[in-house]
Order: C-alpha cells, then sequence, then structure tokens
C-alpha cells in the first residue's frame, strides 16, 4: 500500500496483510470513499467483535502526546460507573492543559433525581480524586440530552486549541463524537464505530473544527477494575443498561445476603433492620438468601440462577474476593465497579462484599 489509508469507524491505520491484526481490510474496501476495516464492518453489519493485537502499553502510548500539545482536554465518565471509569492517570499526561468533565449517560439514573445535585457530587468527587476542572456538565450521548450544552462548553473553554475526548473504555466517547457530527458535521461525514464492547476506538479519529484546530475521539483507556473486561458479549448486555434504572429496595435483617447475579454479593453481617436500596442493570438478576444459605447457593447455582456469567463461563469465573466494611451512619453508596451500587441510609451497618478477583468495590457519600 502506498498513501496511508485510516479506518473511518476505529481510527487503525488500514492493512491488508494480516487477518488478525488491527486494521485488516480486504482489498476491495480500499476502492469506497469511506474506507474501514473488516472489524468495523462486522461490528456494524453483524454485531460481530473480532480481538486484535492491542495491548494496553499502545493505548497510552496514543494519548501521552496529548500532554505536549495545548488543547482542551474533555474527560468523559460514566454517570453510572463513575469511580470505575475515573481514569486516574489523567494529571500524568494532561500536561496543564485545562480539562471540561462530562458525565455522560444520565439517562440512565432516575428522572427524580436532581441534576445540580449530581453536578455538585460529581465536582466533589472530582476534587477527592485530586483534579479539578474548569467546569462539570452532565449529558447523554445517547437520548441528546446535555449535549448542545456540552458542545457549548468545549466552543466556550477550547480558545482555538485542539480537542481531545478521552476516558476509559466503555463511557460512551465515540457514540458522543458521533452525536456532535449529526447536529454540528457536514453531510456525508463518517460516523466512528460504537459498541459496548472495551476497546472498539484503536487509534486517534481527528474531526477538523476549523482549518487550523480539530477534535480527536481517542482510544478508551483500559481499567482493569471495570467488571466489562471479565465479561462475554452476551453477559455484558445483561449488566449494562439500556434505559432509566428502576431502584430496587430490600428490607433486610442481619444475616441476609443479596446476590447481583453471579458476580457480586453482600451479606448484611450486624445492624438494625434497614433498607438497602440497588441501582443496578433492569436485566440483573437479584436474589435474597439467608447468610446461612449463601455459600451453598453459591456453589450450586453459579451459571444458572445466579447469572451472569452464563453456565459456559462460570467454570472459569474468577474468584471471589471478600471485604468488610462498617458503614457510618447516615447515607453512603456500596459501589460494584462496572455493576452500579447499593444505597445503604440508617444508623450504620456491618456489610461484607464479594466481587470476582480483577473488580474492585468502594464505599461513597451518596450520589443522591
Amino acid at each position: 500500500m502506498g498513501e496511508r489509508v485510516v479506518c473511518s469507524g476505529c481510527g487503525a491505520v488500514i492493512q491488508t496483510a494480516d487477518k488478525g491484526a488491527a486494521g485488516y481490510a480486504p482489498p476491495a474496501a480500499l476502492e469506497r470513499e469511506h474506507v474501514i476495516c473488516q472489524r468495523c464492518f462486522r461490528l456494524k453489519h453483524y454485531n460481530e467483535i473480532e480481538g486484535v493485537d492491542m495491548t494496553d502499553d499502545d493505548f497510552l502510548k496514543i494519548i501521552h502526546e496529548i500532554g505536549s500539545r495545548k488543547a482542551l482536554i474533555v474527560k468523559v465518565v460514566d454517570i453510572f460507573d463513575f469511580d470505575g471509569s475515573w481514569l486516574n492517570g489523567l494529571p500524568r499526561f494532561a500536561g496543564g492543559n485545562p480539562v471540561l468533565l462530562v458525565g455522560n449517560k444520565v439517562d440512565l439514573l432516575p428522572k427524580l433525581v436532581n441534576r445540580n445535585k449530581i453536578l455538585k457530587w460529581m465536582r466533589r468527587r472530582a476534587k477527592e480524586f485530586g483534579m479539578k476542572p474548569v467546569d462539570a456538565v452532565l449529558m447523554s450521548a445517547v437520548s441528546g440530552e446535555g449535549v448542545e450544552e456540552t458542545a457549548g462548553l468545549i466552543d466556550a473553554y477550547r480558545k482555538n486549541r485542539d480537542v481531545y475526548i478521552v476516558g476509559c473504555t466503555n463511557t460512551g466517547k465515540s457514540t458522543f463524537v458521533n452525536k456532535l457530527i449529526q447536529q454540528f458535521g457536514e453531510e456525508g461525514t463518517p460516523m466512528i464505530t460504537t459498541s459496548n464492547i472495551p476497546g472498539t476506538t484503536l487509534n486517534m479519529i481527528d474531526l477538523p473544527l476549523d482549518d487550523q484546530t480539530a477534535l480527536y475521539d481517542t482510544p478508551g483507556i483500559v481499567n482493569r477494575q471495570q467488571m466489562a473486561h471479565l465479561l462475554n458479549t452476551k453477559e455484558l448486555k445483561v449488566i449494562t443498561p439500556q434505559k432509566e434504572i428502576k431502584q430496587r429496595v430490600y428490607q433486610l435483617q442481619a444475616e441476609q445476603t443479596l446476590f447481583f447475579g453471579g458476580l457480586g454479593r453482600m451479606d448484611f453481617l450486624e445492624g438494625e433492620a434497614q433498607s438497602f436500596i440497588v441501582y443496578m442493570s433492569n436485566e440483573l438478576p437479584i436474589h435474597r438468601t439467608k447468610l446461612e444459605k449463601a455459600d451453598l447457593l453459591y456453589d450450586q447455582h453459579l451459571g444458572g440462577m445466579l447469572s451472569p456469567p452464563e453456565e459456559e463461563h462460570a467454570a472459569s469465573f474468577p474468584p471471589m474476593q471478600e471485604k468488610e466494611w462498617k458503614v457510618p451512619a447516615g447515607k453512603y453508596d456500596m459501589v460494584f465497579s462496572g455493576l452500579g451500587w447499593i444505597t445503604i441510609s440508617g444508623d450504620g451497618a456491618v456489610v461484607r462484599t464479594y466481587i470476582p478477583e480483577g473488580a474492585e468495590v468502594t464505599i461513597r457519600e451518596s450520589i443522591f
């Protein structure tokens, strides 16, 4: 091949030699006006995902160059998985550039939730993580809520500089860029490949803003604490919310247990009877049982009644790691990274959590 051609869907350099490598396309594909690789073609038309030889280091090499340029960084987090999609390493490659914090997927939160309270909570949480954004905004790249406001803030803060959209995998960065293309782009601009599969964008995709500057959609940075990296495509569909979350309320006595499919577990060990409010995908089955029966239930029903993981995946699924927590009086969230959270509101409790090795449970002041 002569001139360097880039896939308009994922940003990978197009090549026709190695079918198993990133950017492969059959030679006939090069005749199209907008070339996409075979991986993007199969994902768009057949919802099939193919592995590629990209590594975590490859992702980091691509984004490290941002720090050497004058730019506005737009940091997209999944408001439903804020902690799991936070991206702790941002200051290392930001290079002192201003950061606009965008909480995506706000459409998943209950409609009665006060948006201003969520924004204040986001700023407070960002400060706890060591970052002070120039501004914060809520949006839904899928429904379009807040997209125009976000675009206006980008335009106000970029000051004739390039814009880099960054974030962890599966936060909706590319869906957001596509929404910008639909609303503000020129007719015929190709759309970026999107899916709920981590790592869909493989290289930086640039879209001109004017003659001198561009907006770059960067690859999702891999956070191995996200649950998505432990699951297959079918299982991901169950835990990934597609519409407004319906809170599920459980009145628990001490020594009762909740299972979240087979992916998480919470034992209520000590405390007065109280409410535990679960905010997880509406499709994820939740089972309540007595603590004394919980271990046997897990051993006998993982992959069946307790799924995901699916039955064929259960035998090779990572073992559960447990941790005990003393939850203070007040209102706190136990966050199961990649699944959602349980709000505990009362005079205090002692709970024990379980999550597969490689994922993480954290505690925070309640988001609501």
